[in-house]
């Protein structure tokens, strides 16, 4: 079983890959045959290829995103990590706290990661820009 000590510093090297647009970065701590949800892929992702140009894209939408881990739960395989993530989206910065859970191969890398929020700020945000871009 997985400490909190490992799991944070786990996700001191893992969450900085999410910001900056650095999708390989990010791809690299996964395995070939990682599995990958989130609200955007809610049937997810299976194999490194297709979560990698999954990446590139989320990553490229959202180069400035910043994601720190608030607590981590150790479980069997992994953790269950609970974030906060801030969004820039136009001239604001949405909040999100989250979990999600992280369970590795005997390598070290993540086999499983499941991430769960409730997207409907960002959501709302993003539609009031599109409304803005099309009035203006």
């Amino acid at each position: 079983m997985m400490t909190k000590e490992k799991a944070r510093e786990f996700a001191s090297r893992w969450l900085p890959a999410w910001t900056g647009n650095e999708p390989e970065k990010l791809a690299a701590f996964y395995s070939d045959d990682a599995f990958y949800l989130d609200p955007a892929v809610p049937v997810g992702i299976q194999g490194k290829e297709k979560l990698l140009a999954y990446f590139r894209k989320l990553l490229a939408q959202n180069p400035d995103w910043v994601w720190t881990q608030i607590e981590a739960i150790p479980m069997e395989g992994g953790f269950l990590n609970k974030w906060l993530a801030r969004i820039p989206i136009g001239d604001k910065i949405i909040e999100s706290i989250g979990v999600c859970f992280v369970q590795f191969d005997d390598g070290g890398k993540i086999r499983r990661n499941e991430v769960y929020f409730d997207r409907t700020q960002m959501m709302l945000e993003m539609s009031r820009l599109r409304q803005v871009k099309k009035v203006g």
